[in-house]
């Protein structure tokens, strides 16, 4: 297995998070982002949308950190990770949605604005990311994971840009109970962390 990879991208993170969780041993890749290498023709021919990060697994390629997520679920994790059962996988789905929303649009991009210079409005990111942490604050509130009864991918793809939050000038002092989910996570068998996290 490859992992077509950048260190300091939340969303490579989420895939060797996964990984690390589930004992899956890869080869990492590094693509270099700054040297425009994810927009050379051989990364094109596997991710044609130029991005990172992509996973081959075998005869497979799967790009888009969401999709390897649920692909390595499905194939290595069992029903734990990302539950058959229609109602347990929309559970899960709703959060992978907030995730690609609220977090990607608001935490994330402002993570983008302060530490790479990327020209999106800091204000109307970091507005847009604390709504999405009122909704988490307030479901974890009575609940230990955002999902179920355990992790599962959903509280993966949460996990990277809502624990990098700060470096976007968006404080988690008022939020206790992602606080509280941000350690179980890190205390999970198998936990692997990155830069700022």
């Amino acid at each position: 297995m490859k992992l077509y990879d950048m260190e300091l991208s939340g969303n490579c993170y989420k895939v060797r998070l996964l990984c690390a969780l589930l004992g899956l041993e890869y080869e990492a890749v590094p693509v270099g982002l700054m040297q425009g290498e994810h927009k050379q023709p051989a990364f094109l021919a596997l991710n044609p949308r130029g991005q990172v990060p992509v996973l081959e697994d075998g005869g497979t390629v799967i790009w888009d950190s969401m999709a390897i997520l649920v692909f390595l679920a499905r194939r290595y994790g069992g029903e734990r990770w990302l539950p058959s059962e229609p109602a347990a996988m929309a559970h899960v789905m709703q959060w992978l949605a907030l995730s690609e929303n609220e977090i990607l649009y608001g935490l994330a991009r402002a993570r983008a604005v302060t530490r790479f210079n990327r020209p999106w409005d800091l204000a109307s990111c970091q507005e847009l990311g604390q709504a999405g942490l009122k909704v988490m604050e307030t479901h974890l509130q009575t609940r230990e994971w955002l999902a179920g009864s355990n992790p599962t991918i959903a509280d993966v793809a949460c996990y990277p840009y809502v624990a990098l939050a700060p470096e976007g000038g968006v404080g988690l002092e008022n939020y206790l109970h992602i606080r509280r989910w941000l350690e179980r996570i890190r205390s999970l068998p198998g936990y692997t962390a990155m830069p700022g996290v």
